[in-house]
């Protein structure tokens, strides 16, 4: 695994042209430069944007959620196989460190939020923190979108799913326990590896396995319900880990599991085929023909219904190594169902 001249702390390792624009910075002579203005090591900038709505219809009907709410845009998380890099081009970036690096915030999510519950026509069904981005990505620390997001949904006592890779969640564990109380909320831990070697250059910035489970421990033993996402499982670099994820996920209090296959969308070919080439030169044929095995020759599948496990012998591999360490540990476990009855239209309590 190399090391040498990399940018701690980042997923991609170089800025990508964006597909929208017409010009880009490129480096043709290296020599003939006096100054680099585009290739330092990024630091991680904020800017703020105001939309009209911030509730999010999901059209995908292979991704699990009905709605979802993301009060970021970009993550610095940094996660090279992130499937929302892409979007990042429509604001005129590029889908590699400048999705890490500059983060978009909508920082009137709570209002909006607390006007669409607020809408005659709004029927309840639980929405999900984040889907795209991280909800509990580091700048939630200072910022606390999501936290007041939960508060909205709090007051309303309305069904909420988060998915996260981040323990910051535990920083809102008096909310999650208020909501637990009325069956309202759901806790999901994406877990990649338990190897940090590998999750500390696959997903820079997020929380080491250790913590997770950790957190899934606390969060479990508070009485909130908390599921694992295995995701994404790249063969030939982390397969093998799958049943020994799912047994310590459960041990420490998960009681379901869920997994995808990884799928290299867009502009994250570019981004991921450099970074392996990078750390795992010495493997990248065998995982970059694995990863293409999945999905009929190439990298990504854009196809509902078989993108997200892809088909095949590596397919086949990797659904039995996952159900048979889930029939094996969360045998007895039934699948969470959120509270929508619950919900007060008004806010308040009602006398009758």
């Amino acid at each position: 695994m190399k090391s040498d001249q990399n940018i701690k702390g980042r997923g991609a390792q170089h800025k990508l042209s964006n597909s929208y624009l017409k010009q880009e910075f490129t480096t043709e002579w290296d020599e003939g430069i006096d100054e680099y203005t585009h290739l330092e090591k990024p630091k991680t900038q904020i800017f703020y944007e105001y939309p009209k709505k911030i509730i999010n219809k999901v059209s995908s009907p292979d991704v699990g959620m009905e709605y979802s709410i993301n009060p970021y845009q970009g993550c610095e998380h940094g996660c090279v196989y992130c499937y929302a890099r892409n979007s990042h081009e429509y604001w005129g970036w590029d889908a590699g460190l400048d999705f890490e690096s500059k983060i978009i915030v909508k920082k009137n999510a709570p209002s909006l939020l607390e006007k669409e519950l607020l809408h005659k026509n709004w029927k309840v069904k639980p929405i999900v923190l984040s889907g795209n981005t991280d909800c509990y990505q580091p700048i939630e620390k200072k910022l606390r979108i999501t936290r007041s997001l939960l508060q909205v949904l709090a007051k309303y006592r309305h069904p909420v799913g988060i998915i996260t890779k981040n323990v910051a969640v535990l920083d809102d564990l008096d909310i999650l326990i208020d909501l637990a109380k009325d069956n309202l909320i759901r806790v999901i831990f994406s877990i990649t590896s338990l190897d940090e070697k590998l999750r500390s250059v696959l997903e820079p910035r997020t929380a080491s396995a250790a913590k997770k489970l950790n957190a899934i421990k606390v969060l479990s033993e508070s009485g909130i319900p908390v599921s694992v996402m295995n995701a994404p499982i790249i063969p030939g670099l982390n397969h093998h880990e799958i049943p020994e994820i799912i047994k310590r996920s459960a041990e420490h209090g998960a009681i379901d599991a869920g997994y995808t296959v990884v799928r290299l969308n867009g502009r994250i070919a570019e981004i991921f085929k450099k970074w392996l080439e990078n750390y795992f030169p010495e493997r990248f044929d065998k995982i970059w023909h694995q990863i293409q095995s999945l999905h009929n020759g190439n990298v990504n599948d854009s196809n509902w219904g078989q993108r997200m496990k892809g088909n095949g012998n590596e397919s086949d591999i990797i659904k039995q190594l996952f159900y048979m360490a889930k029939r094996k540990h969360m045998n007895s476990i039934q699948k969470i169902e959120l509270n929508t009855h619950a919900f007060r239209r008004g806010g308040a309590y009602t006398l009758f």
